[in-house]
């Protein structure tokens, strides 16, 4: 059993005011044993981050205090004369293991930002990969985690408030096309709709569902627990049924 947790954000006057109000809720969702907290996309009041390590050292602090994974977002990270869009990884002894990069910037993010090229795995308490916000869209980035051992994925998002219902039906179809938990966190303000969710999915009769555990308002936080092998036989059912065509 894993216990998996999100974070919904909103706007803050400074980047220290956000991770300092933010620290609050990743401090609770340690006290209650969660495994992986995921955060969402860009939540910050400067998202240009010139140094991963020293921005979210309060977070690898609690990180380390209460033995958590924890992903503090996704940022623009300087690449020599362009951006990327990094997703760092907070380990559960408070290194940071890694990051990963966008793969398909949005509309104007073309302009500054050079897509990744890898969908990585990454394992503390699972085996898990991150799915930033419009890599939702695309489903051969889901189906690559997922056939590299993905058990569950977690989308750091921001997503206006116009495209909730449609991001919703994104993270569920993901969901059920790979037979894996998603967890995905958005921002909540004027602009960003929040509704941050935990989906998991339920057999009936053979019929998979997916199945709402978590829809968020406002700053807030939730956490599940999961028992991932359970989706495994389904997964490889699922997988095993799909055929080359032209």
């Amino acid at each position: 059993m894993v216990k998996l947790g999100i974070i919904q954000t909103k706007s803050y006057t400074s980047n220290q005011q956000g991770i300092k109000s933010v620290s609050r809720l990743l401090t609770g969702l340690g006290k209650k044993e969660t495994d992986i907290v995921c955060l969402p996309e860009q939540w910050l009041q400067n998202n240009r981050i010139s140094s991963f390590e020293k921005e979210f050292a309060d977070f690898a602090v609690i990180a380390k205090e209460y033995s958590m994974t924890v992903i503090p977002g996704a940022f623009y990270e300087r690449r020599k004369h362009r951006f990327a869009i990094a997703a760092p990884v907070i380990g559960p002894n408070g290194e940071f293991i890694g990051r990963q990069d966008k793969i398909h910037p949005f509309d104007y993010e073309r302009n500054l930002v050079n897509p990744g090229k890898e969908a990585k795995i990454f394992k503390t308490a699972c085996k898990f990969g991150i799915i930033i916000c419009y890599d939702m869209v695309f489903p051969q980035v889901a189906n690559s985690f997922v056939k590299k051992g993905a058990e569950v994925l977690l989308s750091p998002s921001r997503i206006v408030k116009r495209g909730v219902i449609p991001w919703h039906l994104y993270v569920q179809t993901r969901a059920l096309e790979n037979r894996i938990p998603i967890l995905a966190a958005n921002v909540s303000n004027h602009r960003f709709g929040g509704e941050s969710l935990i989906v998991e999915l339920v057999e009936k009769d053979k019929v998979m569902i997916p199945k709402l555990l978590a829809k968020l308002k406002g700053e807030s936080s939730a956490a599940k627990n999961f028992l991932l092998s359970k989706y495994t036989k389904s997964r490889k059912v699922r997988f095993s049924d799909s055929r080359g065509f032209s």
